[in-house]
């Protein structure tokens, strides 16, 4: 089934969650489905922009705000160019004026086991890193914004867990919440 976004309209989609479940790869399929922009500037490319590993970003952002705001700042000025899908860990909150704000969650175990996938590493490796990393981002989203990103049910419009879901049942869901909408409409 086929989608397209209303002609003469916008449609700005916010896709947040924690690192390994999966806001990157369905933000990248759901706007290849709507033929629309994916924003997804991270603490990753940052780190590759100042040829930095990402554990160097994430130490240096606990004493610097600087790398936050830069991320957050760039990604939320892109999105409000045009239509797009934005997929980072403070989308739902960061972009207030998106059309439809979607989070998706996991356990840390399904989390761990992604990124292992994605990544490589020892699984007890990835959990460590996972879990220190988990904390470090809502120390610094509290601090920087007041923003408690393990209180998303308060700010989403949609919360999938996708535990048992794959990437394109998860975007079918989505388009689903955006045609109930009126936000898109079937082309067939």
């Amino acid at each position: 089934m086929e989608y397209k976004i209303p002609s003469g309209k916008k449609l700005r989609v916010a896709i947040s969650g924690k690192s390994g479940c999966g806001n990157t790869t369905v933000s990248a399929l759901l706007s290849r489905r709507l033929g629309i922009r994916m924003i997804n500037f991270t603490f990753r490319q940052l780190a590759e922009e100042k040829g930095m590993t990402l554990a160097q970003v994430i130490e240096a952002a606990k004493t610097s705000d600087e790398f936050d705001i830069e991320v957050d700042t760039r990604q939320v000025e892109l999105a409000r160019e045009d239509s797009c899908v934005l997929g980072s860990r403070l989308a739902i909150w960061m972009l207030k004026e998106a059309d439809a704000k979607i989070y998706l969650v996991t356990g840390d175990d399904v989390r761990a086991k992604r990124i292992q996938s994605r990544e490589g590493g020892a699984l007890e490796e990835i959990e460590a890193f996972t879990r220190m990393r988990d904390g470090e981002d809502t120390r610094r989203y509290k601090k920087l914004y007041g923003i408690d990103n393990d209180d998303f049910r308060s700010a989403a419009d949609l919360v999938i867990d996708v535990s048992e879901a794959c990437p394109e049942e998860i975007v079918g869901m989505i388009l689903s919440e955006l045609e109930r909408r009126n936000l898109v409409e079937k082309t067939g």
